[in-house]
């Protein structure tokens, strides 16, 4: 495995993927590993793959096994398909973990194991190997064996309970945030074991658990609980830690400010031509301010309906105040600063060479540079042949594989 990035190689540029994952939260991780430069194999049933082949806003897509759920999360990778339920696959299987850094899979706890792969028949195999488990819940406790989906992640968590008003909550986040928290979670567990294999040649079992993750991210919600004994409830689009802090109505259109310091807030009150809130002894103080939020939200809201979202974001970013509009999706994406720094990637669609597919990067620059996929997302079953080849089959092995069904 390489110590450090070279001009032309990614960070993990050498390291070996297996990607045995479904939908989202084992292909996300893989994903982010991709573009750090992981060669990632994606280990796929044969006939049907990835169930996100089937996932999308667009039918003819998942028609044709490549839909957009699994175009944006695969770019990069390369597909075999492995029939893990023949004892052909099961070789085929054997010397790809052989041969391979890393295994990331979502099934369910056991499942692999029941194939004939426990971690312990993996450690055979590969001693250096890093496998990745991700699930629901973990491969412990009450609730290992339960099936999850994001949804599911998100209400047990708690991060329905706080997301809303008191009037509207629960509510549900409208991105699969459980999902890629765990991804994030496992794909952050396996830059850090590749790192003590380097280092021992040791190699490790990693169980991420989708739930866990979530809950790590709730922040003061969860420390509020835990230390100062508060539960917290939902508050719409305040900050319970500041006030102002949240959503405002503009003469056109809504408006974050995230004034947290004392002299933000002083400068929100200079720049909206409310020089005066910032002495009321209504919000004069910290806790004050808390207090009577909803005073000074009015007060402001007043002041603002003289100019659109747009000119006081300006204008409050000008002072040193946190501000920006509320945009939708398609807005965020065509962002000036989004198209500076080469977030988002087009690529050649895997079967049209007169369409592209757009799809996002990981946000992170490598040395100036943006993390890019390096090829399209894969046909299912595209590089099978050649892989097997790379493993040492021959054509008339390879040509007995699939008539038995195997690959």
């Amino acid at each position: 495995m390489p110590t450090a990035a070279t001009d032309g190689e990614g960070l993990l540029s050498g390291v070996r993927v297996l990607d045995l994952s479904n939908v989202l939260a084992g292909p996300y991780a893989s994903y982010q590993l991709g573009l750090f430069g992981a060669d990632v194999i994606k280990v796929e049933v044969p006939g049907s793959g990835d169930l996100a082949r089937q996932l999308g806003a667009d039918p003819d897509l998942n028609r044709d096994l490549l839909g957009a759920s699994f175009l944006a999360q695969n770019g990069g990778k390369r597909s075999v398909t492995v029939n893990l339920k023949s004892e052909a696959g099961r070789e085929v299987f054997t010397r790809l973990v052989a041969q391979a850094d890393v295994l990331v899979e979502n099934f369910r706890p056991g499942v692999l194991a029941r194939l004939g792969f426990p971690w312990e028949r993996l450690q055979e195999i590969n001693p250096r190997l890093v496998y990745c488990a991700i699930s629901g819940f973990g491969q412990s406790g009450p609730l290992r064996d339960r099936p999850a989906y994001d949804q599911i992640i998100q209400g047990l968590s708690g991060m329905m309970a706080v997301t809303g008003t008191e009037d509207t909550a629960p509510l549900r986040a409208g991105y699969p945030v459980g999902d890629t928290l765990g991804g994030l979670a496992a794909a952050m567990a396996v830059a850090a074991a590749l790192v003590r294999v380097a280092r021992t040649g040791v190699g490790s079992c990693l169980d991420v658990s989708m739930l866990e993750s979530a809950i790590t991210a709730l922040g003061w919600a969860a420390s509020n609980h835990l230390i100062a004994g508060r539960d917290p409830v939902p508050m719409g689009n305040e900050n319970a830690t500041a006030a102002p802090s949240g959503t405002f109505r503009t003469g056109h259109g809504a408006l974050n400010i995230a004034a947290n310091k004392q002299e933000q807030f002083e400068a929100v009150c200079r720049v909206v031509g409310r020089p005066d809130l910032a002495t009321d002894p209504r919000f004069a103080r910290r806790e004050d301010r808390k207090t009577h939020r909803l005073a000074l939200r009015d007060a402001l809201e007043a002041a603002l309906a003289s100019h659109p979202a747009e000119h006081w974001e300006n204008a409050l970013a000008e002072a040193g105040v946190p501000a920006a509009r509320v945009l939708d999706v398609r807005q965020a994406l065509e962002l000036d600063q989004i198209a500076e720094r080469g977030f988002l990637h087009d690529l050649p669609h895997p079967a049209d060479p007169d369409r592209t597919v757009r799809v996002l990067g990981n946000g992170v620059r490598v040395d100036g540079h943006a993390s890019t996929p390096s090829a399209p997302p894969p046909v299912l079953g595209e590089h099978t042949t050649p892989l097997l080849r790379e493993l040492g089959y021959t054509d008339e092995e390879i040509r007995a594989l699939r008539e038995e069904g195997a690959v």
